[in-house]
């Protein structure tokens, strides 16, 4: 059974999960689309098992299909792959009336979009991610971005796909360690609005095309409020703060979600530090998150991590919104003023806090 889930932004679009849609993608496209270019993006891992059957499907329905191929990675998320993308694209000739598919996680997601954005002003492109963090997160509401070397995603745009197409069962060529990268967002979709989705990722007792329902539909509920990430949509950055850094820290050496991992448990012990959480929540939230073998433990200095904290995405001005939980299933925004952020820091993620600097 297909689930169809309206995401409503001011230009709204579906969500459509179903095994095996992959084999429905052409005629799926065909509903929106008139035969027309498409050129796919795709990640070569998941070409490699898919994309014969990804081409069959969109060659029958009509399409005239092009494709760009990849090793998708963290390093080259950058304009130097936007270039190489737009140069095909113009040499191919693609109009506005033709289309993107993205085929992969989410770096392949994010810049399918930022081409999609930028190219002649603005084309339509739609998603088919490949990956359990991609379908419940990337994939959904419009974030399109590249990497600079001072931070991840500086450079991007609202581009909100026409639509987005979710098949279960091609997560089941992904290493264990990309699965659980997913999962690690899950749980902060637990965190930030669905304690009993949080008990649930802990124990395994979802299903997991329910999970990857529910998940979209929470994150579609948020954007419905705030499409452009001026109020409510900063909830879901939960962890990502400490996440980003984390990963500018390592080089991205260390994986978005094993990232995502450690800043959830950080997020935690910054809600207790500051008062925001009665209780300090780090402890069930990390239970939760060996559970799936994802790391929790902060391996950079404080003042490693400053210089991409201070450049995040979520700073205005002389203060940060770092996005806390009071309790499981029930997060807040939070505004720090910068001067404070060293402090509050050193005090809730090392032994031994601040030691009154």
């Amino acid at each position: 059974m297909m689930h169809q889930i309206k995401i409503a932004t001011q230009k709204p679009y579906d969500v459509c999960l179903e095994e095996a849609i992959l084999d429905k993608a052409g005629p799926l496209l065909l509903k929106q689309f008139a035969p027309c270019k498409l050129a796919v993006i795709a990640d070569e891992a998941p070409w490699r098992h898919y994309g014969d059957r990804l081409l069959s499907s969109l060659t029958k329905a009509g399409f005239s299909v092009m494709h760009y191929i990849f090793q998708s990675n963290e390093a080259v998320k950058s304009f130097q792959t936007v270039e190489e993308i737009l140069q095909l694209l113009a040499e191919n000739e693609l109009t506005r009336s033709d289309i993107l598919l993205s085929f992969g996680g989410g770096i392949t997601g994010d810049i399918t979009g930022f081409c999609a954005a930028t190219y002649l002003r603005g084309i339509s492109y739609a998603h088919m991610p490949t990956t359990l963090l991609a379908m419940i997160d990337a994939a959904i509401g419009g974030k399109t971005a590249v990497n600079l070397k001072a931070g991840k995603n500086l450079a991007g745009a609202f581009w909100q796909p026409a639509l987005v197409l979710c098949d279960p069962t091609l997560l089941a060529t992904l290493p264990e360690t990309v699965l659980a990268d997913g999962l690690a967002e899950a749980v902060k979709y637990g965190i930030l609005s669905d304690a009993a989705l949080f008990d649930a990722s802990g124990k395994g007792t979802m299903d997991l095309t329910d999970m990857i329902a529910r998940c979209i539909q929470i994150k579609g509920n948020i954007l419905a409020l705030d499409e452009r990430d001026q109020g409510a949509r900063r909830l879901l950055n939960l962890g990502h703060t400490i996440a980003h850094a984390v990963e500018m820290c390592s080089a991205h050496t260390l994986s978005h979600g094993a990232a995502v991992s450690i800043g959830l448990v950080a997020s935690a012990k910054l809600a207790y530090t500051l008062g925001v959480s009665a209780t300090d929540l780090s402890g069930s939230i990390a239970d939760t998150l060996t559970s799936h073998n994802l790391p929790v433990d902060l391996p950079y200095t404080v003042e490693s991590l400053l210089p991409y904290i201070l450049k995040d995405k979520k700073r205005t001005g002389n203060f940060i919104h770092l996005i806390l939980p009071e309790a499981i299933g029930r997060c807040r925004i939070e505004p720090l003023p910068i001067e404070q952020l060293r402090a509050v820091l050193t005090d809730a993620l090392l032994p031994g806090g601040c030691n009154g600097c």
